[in-house]
Parts: structure tokens; C-alpha cells; sequence
């Protein structure tokens, strides 16, 4: 496969943009402006291996069309998360399209109740839209201290639409959203096609999901796959051209077929009958234990689903018996019997998955060690477990 030529005017993401992130407006707007790629992310994923991702100026075109579509308009967009990640840099191409000033979250500060509410207030268009991680919107409406600072819940029900994404949201979370009338919406995508392209399961405008079958083979056209689990591909406009530098992995992820461009995901997941997503975690995300393999994803989802569960995230650790072992840190609500909990998450998961499903080693951080993106930091959850 032929090397991707990325322009010299593209706007190209490869670390934490320091001062004020709205200095990129006029450099997106002359990359916009144009044919062809327009921005380069750079992302490690989960595999610690660097991506260049390309985003073509028609694929960033088709998110923010699509986006718009869904959540019923365009507005005012508030950034609140780093600018060089995909979900952070597309506030500002939304905004540019949208024709709207974004207001911009100190990007130097740590995210709090009270930050938020004060970013929000700086908002002058009473369409508003923001993306956040589920970390964020958890310390507004769960904090730790268990006290929630007004004025950030009626900042968050002031926007018209929340996307939340980076990392699967827990049940409980979402529920504490719909209770406080928070108009949330879960968002499934990656770098690779220009951020969220499935909005609470049902894909964008524009946008394919396929579940592949045994063979692992791109999506053929009249050939479904699998009700699942599968691994997801997604297909269509908002797809990126590939990766800048990296004609291998370009090959081995994005494929073509019948006019639809294909992006071949790490992740395991369902279509219902209707069409729905649900996304059970990554293919590599398995624990090996005494030979018997355990999806993390599904112990996770398990977990979560207690209602005094506030966060998990579950992993593979080492064990001198059983080769690996599987871990659980956990994140309690304030003033549960941690004991009683544990007792109870076994019996749920032993039920659900099998006695080897069940995590034999547990954490109970207060809060989960995070990354930049806000996505759980699996590495010092490791160390937790140790």
C-alpha cells in the first residue's frame, strides 16, 4: 500500500499543545479549507505502539455533519478535554463548521465540579453541546464526598447533548444522568474514524457496522455476520485515510469494499437484530487463567451493574498457579461494607461467567489511577494488583 503524503499545512496533533488550544482555529480552518488530510493525531492505543491516524478533510466533514444530525443541531461547544486527542480537536472542527466560538475548559487545570460550572457560565448560545470522559461526569454527579456541587448539575442539564466516551460508562453513572435530566449520549469510535461514530449503539448517518465471523474477513456486501461476539469493523465517510508513516498497520486495518471504506477495530461486540451495538470489550483484553480464558470486558460489565459499583476495571495479572490471574479494582461507593460488596460481586460474576471469571485478586482505590484522555491507566492498575 502506497505511503499516505500528509500536506505541510496540516494540523498535526503529536503531543499536549501547550498555551491557549484555540490558537489551532486558524490553522484548522486553512486545512479545512482544502482537499485531502487536514489533521494527524497522533495515538499509542492500548498496544504502546505510536499511530499517526489521517484524518482526510471529508471524513472530519462527514463526523461533524453526522454529529450534528444526531444531536439535533449545531451550537456552542465547550472544551473540555486535551485538544490533541480526537475527541478534544473535534470540539474545534465542529465549532468551526457550526459557525460558533468554543469556550475553552484551562486545559493546565485539573477537571472539577467547580471549573466546569465556571467554563459553562462563559457560554453564550443556549445550544450547547460538550464531549466528556465518564471521569468528569462522574465527579459532578457522584463526587467522592458524596455532595454535589449545584452549579455544575445545572450546568450539565443546560447542554443539549453531553457525548460522553473514551472508556465504557457504568450503568450507575448513566442512570444518575437520566435521573438529574442530563442529556447524555454514549459514544462508541476511535481516532481512526474521527471519534464517536455510534451514538448510544445506533450508528451516525453515513456510518456501517459490521460484526466479522470466524474468518475475520472485511465486510462483504449481502453477507452478514454473527449476531456476535465478533470483532467490530466500521465502515464509511468518517473512516480516517490511514496511518501517516506506517503502510503495514495502514494495510492490516483499513480495507475497501464495493465503494465503503472499512476500519478494522481491536474490539469485540453484538448487533442485535434492530441494528444495535454493544461492545464487549477488546479482542486482546482476555485472561488466560488455569487455561481457561475470561473476557475482561464481560467481568467488568458485571461489576459495574452493582449499584454500589462507581467504577471498575478488570485485568489479567500474574499468578505462580495459575499463570494468570484475574484482578479487580473497584471503585465503592462512599460508606459501602467493602467486605459484603466483594462477597456479593463474586456471587454476580461466578453466576454469570463461571467460577474462573471470578477475580482473585481486588483493589479498592478511592479513585482509579487515570491517563491524560481520562481513560483508566491499566498499567498502575496493574500495580495496584499487584
Amino acid at each position: 500500500m502506497a505511503e499516505l503524503i500528509v500536506p505541510g499545512d496540516a494540523v498535526v496533533l503529536d503531543g499536549p499543545v501547550p498555551g491557549d488550544p484555540l490558537r489551532l482555529m486558524s490553522p484548522l480552518t486553512r486545512a479545512l479549507g482544502r482537499e485531502g488530510p487536514a489533521v494527524v493525531v497522533r495515538t499509542s492505543g492500548s498496544t504502546g505502539r505510536a499511530k499517526r491516524t489521517v484524518l482526510a478533510r471529508d471524513a472530519l466533514a462527514a463526523s461533524s455533519m453526522a454529529t450534528a444530525v444526531r444531536t439535533g443541531g449545531v451550537g456552542q461547544w465547550l472544551l473540555a478535554l486535551p485538544v490533541h486527542y480526537v475527541a478534544g480537536v473535534q470540539v474545534l472542527v465542529r465549532s468551526l463548521y457550526a459557525g460558533t466560538d468554543p469556550v475553552v475548559l484551562d486545559p493546565a487545570a485539573r477537571f472539577t465540579p467547580e471549573s466546569f460550572a465556571a467554563a459553562a457560565e462563559e457560554m453564550d448560545d443556549p445550544v450547547r453541546y460538550t464531549s466528556l470522559v465518564p471521569t468528569q461526569l462522574q465527579r459532578i454527579l457522584e463526587p467522592a464526598s458524596g455532595v454535589r456541587n449545584g452549579d455544575a448539575v445545572s450546568a450539565l442539564k443546560s447542554f443539549s447533548a453531553i457525548l460522553l466516551g473514551g472508556s465504557a460508562a457504568p450503568p450507575r453513572l448513566l442512570a444518575a444522568a437520566r435521573a438529574a435530566d442530563v442529556r447524555v449520549v454514549s459514544t462508541y469510535g476511535m481516532t481512526e474514524t474521527c471519534g464517536g461514530c455510534v451514538y448510544d449503539g445506533v450508528p451516525l448517518d453515513g456510518v456501517s457496522v459490521h460484526v466479522a465471523g470466524a474468518d475475520d474477513d472485511a465486510p462483504r456486501p449481502g453477507v452478514p455476520g454473527p449476531a456476535g461476539p465478533g470483532r467490530i469493523w466500521l465502515g464509511g465517510d468518517v473512516v480516517a485515510a490511514g496511518y501517516a508513516g506506517d503502510p503495514e498497520q495502514t494495510a492490516r486495518h483499513f480495507r475497501e469494499t464495493a465503494g465503503t471504506r472499512w476500519y478494522r477495530t481491536d474490539d469485540l461486540g453484538g448487533l442485535s437484530a434492530d441494528g444495535v451495538l454493544t461492545v464487549h470489550g477488546r479482542i486482546d483484553d482476555v485472561v488466560n487463567t488455569g487455561g481457561v480464558k475470561v473476557a475482561a470486558g464481560l467481568v467488568t460489565a458485571a461489576l459495574t451493574e452493582h449499584p454500589a459499583v462507581r467504577q471498575a476495571v478488570v485485568l489479567g495479572v500474574p499468578d505462580a498457579e495459575w499463570g494468570q490471574a484475574v484482578g479487580a479494582a473497584v471503585v465503592a461507593a462512599p460508606g459501602t461494607d467493602r467486605r459484603r460488596l466483594r462477597t456479593e460481586l463474586e456471587e454476580s460474576v461466578r453466576a454469570r461467567h463461571g467460577t474462573a471469571a471470578v477475580p482473585r485478586r481486588w483493589a479498592w482505590p478511592d479513585e482509579l489511577p487515570l491517563l491524560p484522555t481520562g481513560k483508566p491507566d491499566r498499567a498502575a492498575v496493574g500495580r495496584l494488583l499487584g
